[in-house]
């Protein structure tokens, strides 16, 4: 069955599916909302932003929960839509979408711009490489960003590439409100999902009843603090170093001194690596810092391998990562909206001048705003990215272990929602709130009966989640 409605200047187009969830059938609407590209513009063409509506199993009346994805360019909908084995790989995926139900009905839209395959906009983040010879170089990449951009523009002349912020993504998830018929929405958003639900309680206040957001990242830290995303590693550190095997093969500083002997090191001369191709790559200082963080479970041993001098796995990783790429993997969404979110300038200098530089280098952040202006999307300014209180209520569910988007934005943001709570995800990443579902489903449904009735009197300060075992250094 399919369903055409007409609202001013929208049309949205659904059809009706049905999916086999544990013993019970599963019914849900896939469709399109057609919305102006640039508001900005009078006459601006229609583009289409896909969307998916579940039937949640809380009583009548319950505000629906609008699940934002982050990236940007990520999307739930799409392990509702994959096919043969993609399908069953995506299980995983669509039971973290399915479980919101308990919350209410679930509306799922996708970012513009990376809205299925029709809909996606890519961009080539590498397309002409780096030499093998010679270390990474900040400036090499700056000096090349120029290039990227204006190949990524030209890929899409018939668009206007300038509408692609987060103010326009806050009024498409606005239109299809009213379109749905919603006068109150609830708001669930990880990572850019959170930035997004920060803009939607900055421009339409008055819409939201209440807000859970995991792996949060405020609008005007979208780039990482250094210091914030070291301090996370020097935890993951403080829970490795008492592990007798890893502790065997460390210094007697424990993991900062590695990190320090490994930059002292490399900073005083190169090192030249044979790949298993043959050919050799040549690793400096940058190389070390652009692949400092790794996954929790497997970064203290990458940190003991390489202060040993078995470089041969981390070379083959940089090789990977400097050679050209013929495909257009990222979605243009991500750079469109970073740079025009970008930060305030107090929060530049903080970045520039922040003590964790010498671990992490500038990459997080330099180049995307050396490229700013590069980009058609225009600076959102201070009046919307610095924070302002709020009477919403909202719950933080924070991982300390987050290496994406550190505990330390929940813990800076906080002050501004006075009905809110912070909960520490002890060992969480920066899908605290999906590990914390695998661990302790019962725990995680009190989170979504706050999201259907606002109460938080029972939600607890901190989790503690399982200690990983962590993968053992190299023989």
């Amino acid at each position: 069955m399919a369903l055409a409605l007409a609202l001013a200047a929208m049309l949205i187009i659904t059809s009706t599916r049905y999916l086999l969830s544990g013993l019970s059938i599963v019914r849900y609407e896939l469709g399109h909302i057609y919305v102006p590209e640039n508001r900005a513009r009078p006459g601006s063409r229609l583009i289409a932003v896909r969307y998916m509506r579940i039937k949640g199993t809380a009583p009548w009346g319950t505000p629906p929960v609008f699940m934002l994805p982050g990236g940007p360019g990520d999307s739930y909908i799409e392990a509702f839509t994959k096919s043969g084995l993609d399908w069953f790989g995506a299980a995983r995926q669509r039971g973290d979408v399915l479980r919101f139900r308990r919350a209410g009905d679930v509306v799922v839209m996708d970012q513009r711009g990376a809205s299925g395959p029709s809909e996606r906009l890519g961009f080539n983040y590498n397309p002409d490489g780096q030499p093998l010879d010679r270390p990474a170089r900040l400036g090499d990449e700056l000096e090349a960003a120029p290039s990227v951009v204006r190949r990524a523009l030209a890929r899409y002349p018939d668009h206007d590439l300038a509408g692609y912020t987060v103010i326009q993504c806050v009024e498409d998830l606005n239109d299809l409100r009213r379109a749905l018929g919603y006068a109150k929405i609830n708001l669930f958003g990880l990572s850019y999902g959170s930035q997004w639900s920060f803009a939607v309680m900055r421009l339409h206040p008055e819409t939201v009843s209440r807000v859970l957001l995991s792996g949060v990242e405020p609008l005007d830290n979208g780039y990482d603090m250094p210091s914030h995303v070291w301090a996370a590693l020097m935890r993951i550190a403080a829970e490795a170093e008492a592990d007798p095997r890893l502790r065997a093969s460390l210094p007697r500083g424990g993991f900062r001194q590695a990190v320090d002997e490994i930059l002292a090191r490399l900073e005083k001369a190169a090192v030249t690596v044979r790949l298993k191709s043959g050919e050799q790559v040549v690793l400096g200082p940058e190389d070390f810092r652009l692949s400092l963080v790794a996954r929790p479970s497997e970064w203290p041993a990458r940190i003991i391998d390489i202060h040993r001098g078995r470089y041969e796995a981390w070379a083959e990783e940089v090789a990977a990562s400097r050679r050209p790429l013929k495909a257009t993997p990222s979605a243009l969404i991500g750079p469109l909206i970073d740079t025009s979110l970008n930060v305030s300038e107090t929060r530049g200098r903080l970045l520039a001048n922040d003590p964790a530089v010498r671990y992490l280098g500038t990459w997080g952040f330099a180049p995307s705003m050396a490229a700013a202006s590069l980009w058609p999307t225009p600076d959102v300014g201070d009046a919307l990215r610095l924070p302002a209180e709020s009477p919403i209520p909202v719950v933080f569910l924070h991982g300390d272990w987050d290496t994406s988007t550190p505990i330390e934005n929940s813990r800076e943001i906080q002050p501004y929602f006075p009905n809110s709570r912070l909960v520490v995800v002890r060992r969480g990443g920066h899908g605290a709130i999906y590990d914390l579902a695998d661990q302790n489903p019962d725990l995680l449904d009190r989170f979504l009966d706050y999201l259907r009735t606002g109460d938080m009197t029972g939600l607890p300060a901190e989790v503690v989640l399982a200690l990983p075992k962590f993968s053992a250094p190299a023989p």
